[in-house]
């Protein structure tokens, strides 16, 4: 199909396809069955059946937010119901619990203590909240990238400001040679007066995956402890806690596990819990008590209940199998687009430094009009950086991409290149 039957038949279906509510969608039981999972083509058709997608557009951006596949969606707004039913009852009976079994289930899914794990509301909250909480003295350091994300190095910022904390930032090369090479370059900006070191699982705007323990290791042996930032890592690519031997680990559920916005998660190693001062005061608790550290006051209990549901749609689509779909879906359209003519792909090559997340631009075209472009005139909707020396557009599919919206999105690509 070329570019302009593709474009007409999708504005096509724009102006044929009112919004629907939620509530009016075409409910789980109308749908077909599931497929013969060896029929791997078949069986992603039928993941894209549980999302309302608008037709306006080609959804490329799924990295700030995964919306919720109709599963998961009718059993949050079920929750919302309950929850509304019930009232103060649910609050003051069995919200904690509940929020407890989920935070347990969580604990198993990345492999660690139950006791060691907590939800929050996102990965900005779960990381900053050991930033800010962190016992600094004047003359302390930190190191990070400048490839992590804003939020944390802004609170980095902010806590040199307030105790005297110098911060050492290292940039990670977008194409590095080794894992040696990675290591070292966070091994030079260690001194003995380096007490945090703070590095992305997967760094959010080029979705390159980090060494993380190998960095680990080789911190520890410096007696500098490790923050991990896996927002974009549980559900997306193998998280095991244990086997990281990091510190402390955030990441956002909102994201690649797919639960209603509001969703995080916050590890920490036991022997850290009783040093970190909370980000909201708690009632009276055991200095070795995560739950010291979780309290935020009334908040949508209905989103932790959530995560149950996301997590049962993430079982049913097989954790390797999203994994495996995932890379696949940006090896596909990276592989294509590696050395055409002024576009330069901003993600390593390597499989064992990449997943789903992809970024890509062209020579002397801005990326943020790049995305503009992209939406604009060829209904694809993604998001331009121009940040850390990244310059292109962020491409992230999901499960429910499919490869012919793909070779569109390549179209568009080289149609922009060849304009340069």
């Amino acid at each position: 199909m070329d570019k302009r039957d593709f474009l007409r038949r999708l504005g096509t279906a724009a102006m044929a396809a009112p919004f629907v509510w939620p509530e009016m969608a075409t409910a789980a039981e109308d749908l077909p069955p599931w497929p013969d999972p060896s029929n791997e083509e078949a069986f992603w058709a039928r993941v894209r059946l549980d999302y309302e997608l608008k037709p306006e557009y080609i959804n490329l951006e799924s990295g700030y937010y995964n919306i919720i596949p109709r599963p998961t969606l009718q059993y949050f707004l079920e929750q919302v119901r309950h929850v509304n039913y019930e009232g103060s009852y649910y609050m003051r009976t069995v919200q904690w619990e509940n929020k407890a079994r989920v935070a347990a289930r969580l604990a198993a899914k990345v492999n660690c203590p139950p006791e060691t794990l907590v939800i929050t509301r996102n990965t900005t909250e779960s990381l900053d909240l050991v930033i800010g909480g962190y016992p600094w003295k004047a003359g302390d350091e930190a190191v990070f990238a400048e490839q992590d994300y804003g939020a944390m190095r802004m609170h980095f910022r902010q806590v040199a400001d307030r105790y005297g904390v110098v911060n050492k930032v290292v940039s990670l090369p977008q194409h590095p040679a080794s894992d040696e090479e990675i290591v070292a370059l966070y091994e030079q900006a260690i001194t003995p007066r380096t007490r945090l070191l703070m590095v992305c699982h997967m760094v959010n705007i080029t979705g390159q995956i980090l060494p993380v323990r190998a960095i680990c290791d080789m911190a520890h042996r410096h007696g500098v402890e490790v923050m991990v930032d896996g927002a974009h890592s549980v559900a997306h690519h193998p998280v095991d806690l244990t086997s990281l031997n990091c510190d402390y680990y955030g990441s956002s559920l909102h994201k690649w596990l797919a639960t209603p916005l509001g969703a995080g998660l916050l590890y920490v190693r036991p022997d850290h819990i009783p040093k970190l001062w909370p980000l909201l005061a708690e009632h009276d608790r055991e200095p070795g008590d995560i739950g010291r550290l979780n309290h935020t006051g009334t908040h949508p209990v209905h989103t932790d209940l959530a995560i149950d549901a996301a997590i049962d749609y993430w079982e049913r689509l097989g954790p390797e199998r999203k994994t495996d779909r995932l890379r696949y879906l940006q090896q596909y359209w990276t592989n294509r687009l590696r050395g055409v003519p002024r576009v330069l792909v901003n993600t390593p090559s390597d499989p064992s430094r990449h997943c789903g997340i992809g970024n890509v631009g062209i020579e002397g075209l801005d990326p943020v009009e790049m995305a503009s472009i992209l939406l604009e005139e060829f209904r694809i909707f993604t998001v331009g950086i121009r940040d850390a020396g990244v310059w292109g557009c962020r491409i992230t599919p999901n499960v429910f991409t499919t490869t012919e919206e793909l070779d569109h999105f390549v179209a568009a690509v080289e149609s922009l290149a060849r304009r340069r």
